[in-house]
């Protein structure tokens, strides 16, 4: 009986470590979304609004 105990023991405490590494892994993948997508409209503004080839220069 108590081997058995013991073993729920571990296996709930597993299962808490699984859970936070998921909520962990949620929310670097939320984040790695937003830079992309940050990524993605900085090139959009590129096509739109290409830089200068003066060097900000403008006589």
């Amino acid at each position: 009986m108590a081997n058995a105990r013991e073993r729920i023991n571990r296996t709930e405490l597993a299962l808490a470590r699984s859970e936070e590494m998921l909520a962990e892994n949620i929310a670097l993948c939320s984040r790695l979304s937003a830079q992309r997508r940050l990524v993605e409209v900085a090139h959009q503004l590129v096509k739109i609004d290409p830089p200068s080839t003066d060097g900000g220069l403008k006589a």
